[in-house]
């Protein structure tokens, strides 16, 4: 009897394996939005040794909740960490505004970025955002201008810089804290230039046509590692890092402990370049003639 079940529950585990390694990318977006997937906080607390969260801007006064970040150590390595944070509740979630940072978080995000340059740690940036936050007020207080700061000025940073996708890779959102070094990507997470459902919403003025958009925007990790966009594929706990979080964390710490070791091998001008010809790269085609 004992044998008979512990079968069945290995037959049962291989069959929920095999569903989770033959995902759609619709269905990929569902695992990346799970309530309980693992969020920036989760990872810090169980990857460092110590950490201390830094607030505010040094520009308007605000400290936006939906984008954290502070210095810590990984193994007694000195280095800053940022990321979107998520709600856990309703409550949570309108406090922290979905992860939708405002311009503040993002100016916030390169305060810190400039203060581990100073020092020479490390910058490892988490993402997880469904997007900027699109409102008037984000506008005003010039959201397009934060993020196209951040852009430039991340290229011209000596130290190190890797960037995971944890969750929900979204638009310039995603990008304000996404120009690095090395990109890696839960095997579950998306990455995209906008939400299906926006997109859907955009070319089709049918948001239920958002399965059709995921599959045509090429969101997720093997898509974009294909298109050599991405660096490293960080596999899942069958589930879903929600399923196991302290397994996904520990093999996002190995990998970030892996790519540093590399990184710090570079100078800092071969960085620099290497993360110029990163991006400059990106995009390329060849367009054949008949």
């Amino acid at each position: 009897m004992c044998l008979t079940r512990s079968n069945n529950w290995r037959r049962a585990l291989c069959s929920y394996g095999k569903k989770f390694s033959s995902l759609t990318p619709s269905q990929r977006i569902q695992v990346a939005r799970h309530p309980r997937r693992p969020s920036t906080l989760d990872y810090i607390q169980a990857i460092s040794d110590d950490w201390l969260e830094l607030h505010g801007d040094r520009s308007t006064g605000a400290d936006d909740l939906a984008l954290l970040g502070g210095v810590g150590r990984i193994e007694g390595r000195p280095v800053v960490m940022l990321g979107h944070q998520k709600g856990r509740d309703t409550k949570d979630n309108v406090s922290r505004n979905f992860g939708m940072a405002s311009p503040g978080g993002y100016r916030k995000a390169m305060r810190l970025m400039d203060h581990a340059n100073r020092f020479g740690m490390p910058i490892l940036t988490f993402i997880d955002t469904p997007g900027a936050y699109p409102g008037a007020e984000g506008e005003r207080l010039g959201q397009g201008e934060a993020i196209a700061y951040n852009l430039r000025e991340m290229f011209r940073l000596d130290v190190p810089i890797i960037c995971t996708v944890i969750g929900e890779g979204g638009s310039g959102g995603a990008l304000g804290i996404g120009v690095g070094d090395r990109l890696m990507m839960f095997e579950h997470s998306v990455y995209t230039v906008a939400s299906p459902e926006a997109c859907a919403a955009i070319l089709w003025k049918d948001a239920t046509k958002a399965p059709q958009a995921a599959d045509a925007l090429r969101i997720t990790a093997t898509n974009l590692q294909d298109l050599g966009i991405l660096d490293q594929i960080l596999p899942e706990p069958t589930g879903g890092a929600h399923a196991d979080p302290l397994q996904a964390a520990a093999t996002l710490k190995q990998a970030l402990l892996d790519n540093l070791e590399i990184l710090c091998q570079f100078s800092p001008a071969q960085r620099r370049d290497l993360r110029y010809q990163k991006f400059r790269n990106i995009g390329k085609f060849t367009e054949a003639t008949r």
